[in-house]
């Protein structure tokens, strides 16, 4: 079910990735399929996390007109070496993701601009401005999202009530009687 969710949101983001950058500029620094890519990778399955970076990197490229493949590469690898930091580090903390999501943030442009680079095909903008943007906007964008997503992804956990009679282990009462001093 949590895989279903995952897909949806990160439907819900390639489709705002395409839409928003025509309404109004600021989005355009805002890499939502990359933010739902990392939030699947720190789930700490690499398997699944390759196939939305490369689903996500596929979607973008086809919908934007830009190099094919190039955004594909960048965010399969950022999913591939979150996936691997993720279940070396425990990662479940909030203020632990920030600085995860701001390091995937300037990797993924900086292999971007640097396949661009290297199949001679000239990046929009100047280099240094778009990613210092793109690190602040995906980042103060993502842990919103990640607030969200952890709320929406968590609520079986909420919803259970608790139990009367709990499985822990019982402590050994204390014999009333006393048969030495």
């Amino acid at each position: 079910m949590d895989q279903l969710k995952i897909t949806i949101a990160l439907i819900v983001a390639i489709l705002l990735q395409w839409t928003l950058r025509n309404i109004a500029e600021p989005f355009a620094y805002i890499d939502f399929p990359l933010i739902i890519v990392v939030y699947a990778a720190l789930q700490r399955d690499a398997v699944k996390a390759i196939f939305f970076g490369t689903f996500a990197g596929l979607a973008v490229d086809a919908l934007s007109g830009g190099l094919l493949g190039s955004n594909a590469f960048a965010k399969t690898l950022i999913a591939y070496i979150v996936s691997e930091l993720a279940r070396r580090v425990y990662m479940d903390n909030l203020l632990l993701r920030i600085p995860v999501i701001a390091g995937a943030c300037l990797l993924d442009d900086l292999i971007y601009y640097g396949l661009h680079n290297l199949l001679g095909q000239p990046p929009v903008g100047q280099l240094i401005v778009v990613i210092a943007y793109t690190l602040i906007g995906t980042t103060i964008a993502g842990t919103f999202i990640y607030i969200m997503l952890d709320y929406v992804l968590v609520e079986k956990k909420r919803s259970r009530k608790p139990e009367f009679f709990s499985n822990r282990r019982q402590t050994r009462r204390k014999n009333p009687i006393r048969f030495s001093r």
